[in-house]
């Protein structure tokens, strides 16, 4: 399993018992989908290896008390402390409407209600404090944050987002 063929699901966080139990934090707005996994890929190495689960159960709103079949101990739970654990994409679950994840909508046609076709979405960037849109146009880079009120529809049939930004924001980069 690939790197881009998979989700970011958490973090193992810390050790539970000395029987080689862990939580993971769970990064999601829904733990309770993730409670009853048979397995997950936890990045060792660079390389992403499948750790099947004896058991798990929620712990703390956002994490995951987890048992794996081969971390039997206190030696082998500290080797994964800290790894990122993935899951493939297509255990993601099914957005509709407007809501969308930032992978998603890469490559979609970009387009805003006064100004017309605005580019290409490249990608979200969540590196500041706000994620935004980065927008290829004509050799240039727009920056539109990622906010709801912006957000007109979201039309996966036809890889096409609709925006609505206030006047001046994206004028800056097209004129």
């Amino acid at each position: 399993m690939h790197k881009k063929d998979c989700f970011y699901l958490g973090k193992i966080a810390k050790k539970f018992s000395f029987k080689g139990e862990v939580l993971i934090y769970l990064d999601t707005d829904e733990p309770e989908v993730y409670e009853n996994m048979e397995s997950v890929f936890v990045e060792l190495n660079r390389s992403l290896v499948p750790f099947f689960i004896e058991k798990s159960q929620l712990h703390r709103n956002s994490f995951l008390r987890t048992k794996f079949e081969d971390v039997t101990s206190e030696q082998d739970a500290d080797e994964i402390i800290g790894c990122e654990v993935y899951l493939p994409l297509s255990m993601l679950p099914k957005l509709e409407g407007n809501k969308f994840y930032y992978h998603e909508i890469e490559g979609f046609e970009v387009e805003d209600i006064r100004l017309g076709n605005i580019g290409t979405m490249l990608r979200v960037n969540e590196n500041q404090v706000q994620p935004l849109f980065e927008i290829e146009f004509n050799d240039k880079t727009i920056l539109v944050p990622v906010i709801d009120d912006f957000i007109v529809e979201v039309n996966r049939a036809d890889k096409k987002i609709v925006l609505n930004t206030p006047e001046g924001l994206v004028d800056l980069y097209i004129n």
